[in-house]
This record gives C-alpha cells, sequence and structure tokens, in this order.
C-alpha cells in the first residue's frame, strides 16, 4: 500500500436507466488514491470521475403494455458497449436502475437481475421511487447544490411514469416522495386518446371528469389532469397534501423535516422545459402529455414560492446518478477471501454495541438467531451481511472474543459452511479478519470497514482491486406496485 499514494488506479463504471419512455447508458472511468498520507492509515477514495460513453436516448422497448421486452434492452446494451469500445468483463461497478412504470411491468424483477449478470462482471441491480429520486438528486446537480449553499433543495425528477422527489440539506437526505405524475399517463394516437394509466383514471373519476379513451388530444380534461398534477406536487413539497392528492400519491406522504427552499427538476419532463439535449431528444416523437406536463408546471402560481434552479443534467440525471454515484470504496485495512467475490444482492443485518460489550454479547445470539429468521426463513441457506456497530475502544483481547462470538453464531446459519460477511463500522476490519483467519474458522471471511450500511439495506462486494480494496454499492431492492 504505501506505492499505492502516488499512483492513481482506475475502474470502468456503467449505469443503465431503463425508464418508463427512455432507456439510457453511460460509461465512466473513476479514478482511485490513497488521501490519507503515508503516515496514516490508508484511506482509498474516488478522486475523479470521466465520463467516458453516453448512449442515445433510446425508447424503452416493451413487448406489450405489461411486458418489457428484455432482448430488445440487452441488444440496445450490446450496441452501445460496441460503440462505446467496452466489453462486460471490462466493468467493475455500476448499477442497472428499472425506474418509474417499467418497475410494475410482470417481468421487471427477473429482467433486471437477468441484466445484472449480462451488463458486467460487477453491475447491480436496483429498483425502487425513493432510491430512484436520490440518484436522480446526484446526477442532476441538485445534491451538489445543496452541499454548495447549505439550502434546503428538492429534486423532482418526472419521467414517463413518476415523479421522484428527494429533498437534501447539504451532505443529509431529509426525506423522499414519489407521485404519480408523468408524460405518458396518457398516450396518443392519431389525434385521440389511446391510454389512460389507473392512477389518472382514478383522479378523473374523484373529479368528475369525463375523458376517456378514443376522446380527441385536445379534450379539456387533459389541461385539468396536467393542471391538477401541477398543483398537487407543489402541494406536496408544502407538506399540504390534501385528500384530494391520494390518487398520485405513490407509497409515503412526504416525510422531511423542514421547508424546501429550492427546487430543480431533471427527468424527460424536465428536457421539455430546457432543451438541453436539442435536437437529440427531439427525435422522439411525443405522443402523451409530456409537453402540456411541462407546461403546466411551469405556469403554476404556487410553485413560484420556490427558487428554480436549473438543472446540470436533464433526461440523463438518473443515468448519471447511476453511473457515478452508487460506488462506496471500502477501507484499505480489510481481510476478504478474493475466491468469494463478487457477492451481489446480499441482505444487512445490523448489530449495535452501543450499550457496551458485554451488554452486546448477551444479546447477539438471539439478534443473530433472528436474522437467519428474517433472511433464511425457507432454510435455503440465503447469507446475509453482519454489520457491527457502535464497537467501543477495542483491544487485542476485545478482537479475540468477538472473533469467537461471531465465529460461534455463524454456526448457527442454516448452511454455516457459507462465507462470513462481516463490515465493521470502525477501522478493526482487518485485524478482525486476521484473528478470525488465526483462529482456523473453517469459513471463508470477507470482513471490510469504512462503508456505510444500515439494517435492512442490501450490499454488492465487487473484486478486490490492485490496492487491496473492494468497489460497494449499497442499495434497497424494492419494487414497487401500480
Amino acid at each position: 500500500m504505501a506505492g499505492f499514494q502516488s499512483k492513481q488506479e482506475t475502474i470502468i463504471s456503467a449505469g443503465i436507466d431503463i425508464g418508463t419512455s427512455t432507456t439510457k447508458i453511460i460509461i465512466s472511468r473513476f479514478s482511485l488514491m490513497n488521501t490519507a498520507g503515508s503516515t496514516h492509515v490508508p484511506r482509498i477514495e474516488i478522486v475523479d470521475k470521466d465520463i467516458l460513453y453516453r448512449s442515445p436516448i433510446f425508447r424503452t422497448p416493451l413487448k406489450d403494455t405489461l411486458t418489457i421486452d428484455t432482448a430488445g434492452v440487452e441488444a440496445i446494451i450490446r450496441s452501445e458497449y460496441e460503440a462505446a469500445g467496452v466489453q462486460s468483463a471490462d466493468i467493475e461497478t455500476g448499477a442497472v436502475i428499472i425506474t418509474g412504470e417499467t418497475a410494475t411491468k410482470q417481468n421487471a424483477r427477473e429482467m433486471v437481475h437477468h441484466l445484472s449478470g449480462e451488463a458486467g462482471d460487477f453491475l447491480v441491480a436496483t429498483a425502487g421511487p425513493d432510491l430512484e429520486g436520490i440518484i436522480a438528486a446526484k446526477g442532476s446537480g441538485a445534491y451538489a447544490y445543496s452541499v454548495q449553499t447549505g439550502k434546503v433543495t428538492a429534486n423532482i425528477d418526472i419521467g414517463g411514469g413518476t415523479a421522484n422527489i428527494a429533498v437534501f440539506k447539504r451532505e443529509k437526505l431529509l426525506g423522499t416522495c414519489t407521485m404519480h405524475i408523468g408524460g405518458r399517463l396518457i398516450e396518443f394516437s392519431e389525434g385521440a386518446v389511446q391510454s389512460i394509466s389507473a392512477p389518472v383514471r382514478a383522479l378523473l373519476h374523484q373529479q368528475g371528469w369525463t375523458l376517456k379513451t378514443g376522446d380527441a388530444a385536445a379534450h379539456p380534461d387533459i389541461e385539468n389532469v396536467t393542471s391538477f398534477m401541477a398543483e398537487s406536487l407543489a402541494r406536496i413539497l408544502a407538506k399540504k397534501a390534501s385528500p384530494a392528492d391520494a390518487p398520485l400519491l405513490l407509497g409515503h406522504e412526504p416525510n422531511w423535516d423542514g421547508v424546501v427552499e429550492v427546487i430543480m427538476f431533471s427527468g424527460g419532463i424536465s428536457e421539455c422545459m430546457y432543451a438541453q439535449e436539442a435536437p437529440a431528444v427531439t427525435d422522439i416523437s411525443y405522443s402523451d402529455i409530456g409537453i402540456k406536463l411541462a407546461d403546466a408546471l411551469q405556469e403554476n402560481k404556487a410553485l413560484t414560492d420556490w427558487a428554480w434552479i436549473e438543472p446540470d443534467e436533464t433526461v440523463r440525471a438518473t443515468v448519471l446518478g447511476a453511473g457515478t454515484q452508487t460506488t462506496e470504496i471500502s477501507g484499505a485495512t480489510i481481510q476478504v477471501a478474493s475466491g468469494e467475490l463478487p457477492v451481489k444482492n446480499v441482505p444487512v443485518y445490523k448489530f449495535s454495541f452501543k450499550e457496551g460489550l458485554e451488554e452486546g454479547y448477551s444479546r447477539f445470539e438471539q439478534s443473530v438467531k433472528e436474522a437467519i429468521d428474517i433472511y433464511d426463513s425457507f432454510q435455503e441457506g440465503q447469507n446475509f451481511v453482519l454489520y457491527v456497530a457502535d464497537l467501543p475502544y477495542m483491544g487485542f483481547k476485545d478482537i479475540q472474543r468477538l472473533a469467537q462470538e461471531i465465529t460461534s453464531v455463524m454456526e448457527l446459519r442454516h448452511d454455516p459452511d457459507q462465507p462470513m460477511i462481516l463490515v465493521v463500522q470502525t477501522d478493526h476490519a482487518k485485524v478482525l479478519g486476521q484473528t478470525l483467519h488465526a483462529m482456523a474458522a473453517r469459513q471463508s471471511i470477507i470482513c471490510i470497514d469504512q462503508i456505510n450500511v444500515d439494517h435492512g439495506d442490501y450490499m454488492d462486494i465487487g473484486r478486490a482491486l490492485q490496492s487491496e480494496v473492494v468497489p460497494v454499492v449499497v442499495k434497497t431492492l424494492t419494487f414497487h406496485s401500480s
């Protein structure tokens, strides 16, 4: 590790966003370097991110209204990898993000896990509206704006099916909310209404509006719907939701503390506002309410209560976030069995020693039994990450005791020969891993630190890099339904 301080290492990342309307791909290169200095414990960080390739914007291939065309998506990925000059074996980190209404398709889960294996050696699959909003906020520039200014900033990423809101104050995520607001919730064909989504049908019924399929695209209820969406969004941002907003809420109500000061729009609808991609995006024919929705948002008086900041990225915000913002780098003081890597989609169980070591040990075995019941209830051998948090100062005898306790509880798993996957909040991973190895633990050991995780998260751990660190993606695998 001593020579690594002055030598940068690079890894290749891919971001793939399969959205309700469009599919995009981005290829990036990360530069890693030891930022701690030669006299300190090494800390390897991503110090630079270069965008190597941005794909064109493709229509998301669908077999029908319920099914994603997996072969069509794969064909796009293969052709764009070739255009970028990379192969799937070159991809060491990144994310496949399935977003918006696409996540409700009947084969969404199967497709996204399939792609995570086909698109790269360490390319993860994630979904869920809250996570989409967070990633989009980082890709759009909203997160960076809040960090720089300290202002409470809401990013509203609106695509074909959903509006994903993420609110930040500096580095802290204050909350999220997702709404059924998007361009493809009403679609047209040959000047008439071709389809109306279920949330919009519920809204029409609630309001007593008469719009139905077959009506003219100029029907006055189209403007009623887009205007209501803009008004509803303003109420949600102000945390003044009314019962009338219920048809447009997907999941929980806004959950942030404090008052939003600044708003930023990203996603396909913001492209209709700012035209950053023109003329490229205009090649995609709009046969939906996207432009009407963008106009309604810009004309809504309630939304002018907030300062508007133009995003760095519009339609590409989520794919940029997926390709450049999802990866963390482990600490250099780690112990890993390289032959067991990569591992994907392993659930995290958090155990805290906040009340002290002895109190913690008194609850340790029962807590791990609970983790086994949660994650391996069918006794199929589902492994999990044990996240050991809030450790006090640890002497060598304390480390030995902790290693003994871990070895004992890991035997309780239905498949005890699986690797021990441990994350330590403090810089104890290497000494703990080496102690487990010296005690001749029969399992392989993956023990890492300097990664922020929580109970209920999922982790992917990539292959060890030349610098002996590993790339890690922490995520929540949730698929919402309409």
